[in-house]
């Protein structure tokens, strides 16, 4: 069985990384360091000459996964720009100040998606029921689950993501993500039986250029996606 993977990226160059290092699907974003916000119309656009397929992230803010009526009205209008650009899905989700799922406002969006893929992204991680959640899932009929197994890194929700995944039987993919790394990508793989898997495949770049962080235009170091990163998830997953 060939396992997909999943390169988050967040720029031009990232999606071209990306390619080059062999993602089988692109998650789109802006602002990584933030976990992913809604991308630029201006970078649907380029991704969508991608030759594989590309799912835009739909988060209007950083923060919470709690939205208003204006967070509303702001993601069905990122899911038209996602439509008009021709890429293939979106990434939703949503949760109530209790943590659980906010269903009728994902229902809202995933209605509003019709005809476009859908990823429930990692408002799973922060919910108080992982396996009433799933539930919920599936009942969206979104594609996968993108999730660490609900704390911050897979490696360290290998027994949730294990159940979960047993527990979908083939109803929904659990795609695992966060902290997933060449180095570790197999042992995830085989304790989850995933057939796919997510990754910023990133390394640390410092600034060119001091001047600008000195002016708040640029951080001192960031991550971006790497196409040698890329190779090697790709072949770590190959070999096994």
């Amino acid at each position: 069985m060939t396992v997909l993977l999943e390169v988050c990226v967040d720029s031009a160059q990232g999606l071209e990384a990306a390619i080059e290092g062999g993602a089988g699907r692109i998650e789109l974003c802006s602002a990584l360091e933030l976990g992913g916000l809604t991308p630029l119309p201006s970078l649907m656009r380029i991704a969508a000459q991608a030759p594989i397929p590309v799912y835009a992230m739909i988060r209007p803010h950083a923060g919470p996964f709690i939205f208003d009526a204006t967070d509303e009205r702001a993601m069905l209008a990122d899911i038209d720009a996602v439509r008009a650009a021709g890429l293939a899905g979106v990434v939703i989700g949503a949760n109530r100040p209790d943590g659980t799922l906010d269903m009728p406002l994902i229902h809202r969006l995933k209605a509003h998606a019709s005809g476009l893929g859908s990823t429930l992204h990692r408002a799973f991680d922060l919910v108080p029921d992982p396996d009433a959640a799933l539930e919920q899932a599936v009942e969206l009929g979104c594609e996968r689950i993108l999730t660490s197994g609900c704390v911050p890194k897979a490696m360290d929700g290998l027994e949730t993501l294990m159940r979960i995944s047993a527990k979908a039987a083939g109803r929904i993919s659990i795609m695992p993500g966060s902290g997933v790394r060449p180095s570790n990508v197999v042992e995830i793989l085989r304790a989850t039986g995933a057939h796919e898997v997510h990754g910023s495949c990133s390394s640390p770049v410092a600034s060119a250029d001091p001047r600008a962080v000195s002016f708040g235009f640029d951080v001192p170091t960031s991550n971006r996606t790497d196409v040698e990163v890329v190779r090697q998830m790709r072949a770590a997953i190959d070999a096994a």
